[in-house]
């Protein structure tokens, strides 16, 4: 794994509720100077929903007014230029255009036109469970459950990441890509008749393509084992309300962070229920849930020199005032645990 010890830097995990890119890069970049990323905004177009943004040239997609779907007659005919692309490693199969990430555009020409202190920045792709589960056939089908269909959209989003990460060498040469799987929490429940295997074969198909930092992030409960044994550097969860479940598994997250792993402690709440919350309180929860693994066996320096700071998930769906307190936070409570240790 690259070096990087991040010891409680702050990092956002990608949506946010605005509407303007160059507002948006400009709020990342404010906050979150040291390891910034490119804004995903849902709220400007359908194109950017998570799901649509990264469609662009999967074979046999149809893209019908607020609904996208695939055909599978045309998949058939067209599945040939992804394969090529994949046997070629042609990343500019995998490129995106500004309609479906206005963000990554205004964050590129952002970090090209000014000087900044960023030791890395951030991209993220939709992961292929999650997008194999939400886009579907024409008959409604989710693409996961065909293994030929699987297959084609775990190499989509290999090309799409690995585009992602040469286009942000362009402004920095540490790249830090989250392969985003919210449907993981799913994994191993009656509505998700897909099988460990599985799921490892399709992450591990967009993982290889990166070179940079890799991350899985999970907003969500799920086999912290399954996720924690991939070829990922960086593992990015929702501790506000999951972390007691990592506890669980004390073996595999020593044996993460023993080869060079960082957690990312989604511990500020995206949801309402930041209201009610400060810097102290998080604080203190984010300290249990750290003593627990220590008690575990799992050596407390290891945790903390390996620690990243974040919202529990995207804030895409916030009110903007609500979105920006989740910002102040993640950045009080990642210089609050600095200062600490």
């Amino acid at each position: 794994m690259p070096s990087f010890e991040p010891r409680f830097m702050p990092l956002a995990i990608g949506s946010v509720p605005h509407k303007d890119p160059l507002e948006a890069c400009k709020l990342i970049l404010e906050h979150f100077p040291e390891i910034p990323c490119w804004p995903q905004l849902p709220k400007r177009s359908f194109l950017e929903n998570m799901y649509v943004q990264f469609s662009e040239g999967f074979p046999g997609l149809v893209l019908d007014e607020n609904r996208i779907y695939v055909d599978r007659d045309k998949h058939v005919v067209e599945a040939e230029k992804l394969y090529s692309a994949i046997l070629g490693n042609n990343l500019e199969h995998g490129e995106m255009g500004c309609s479906h990430a206005s963000g990554l555009f205004a964050f590129m020409d952002l970090l090209s036109g000014c000087g900044h202190r960023a030791v890395a920045v951030k991209g993220q792709v939709t992961g292929p469970v999650s997008w194999g589960l939400s886009v579907t056939d024409q008959d409604g089908q989710p693409l996961v459950y065909d293994d030929n269909l699987a297959d084609a959209v775990a190499k989509h989003l290999r090309l799409k990441a690995a585009w992602q990460e040469k286009k942000l060498r362009e402004v920095h040469p540490r790249t830090i890509i989250f392969v985003d799987e919210p449907y993981m929490n799913l994994f191993g429940s009656a509505f998700f008749p897909v099988s460990r295997e599985k799921v490892v074969s399709l992450l591990e198909e967009v993982l290889t393509g990166l070179s940079g930092l890799r991350g899985v992030h999970c907003c969500g409960n799920t086999d912290w084992s399954l996720l924690l044994g991939l070829p990922i550097d960086i593992l990015s969860f929702d501790a506000y309300q999951h972390a007691d479940s990592l506890t669980l598994y004390p073996r595999e997250v020593d044996g993460f962070l023993g080869r060079g792993g960082i957690i990312a402690w989604g511990i500020v709440p995206a949801n309402n229920r930041v209201r009610g919350e400060n810097v102290d309180r998080l604080v203190k929860k984010l300290l249990l849930t750290m003593e627990k693994l220590a008690s575990k066996g799992v050596p407390l320096e290891n945790v903390v020199s390996a620690s990243l700071i974040t919202p529990s998930c995207g804030t895409g769906g916030l009110p903007r005032l609500e979105a920006e307190k989740v910002f102040k936070l993640t950045v009080g409570v990642a210089k609050a645990m600095q200062n600490r240790f």
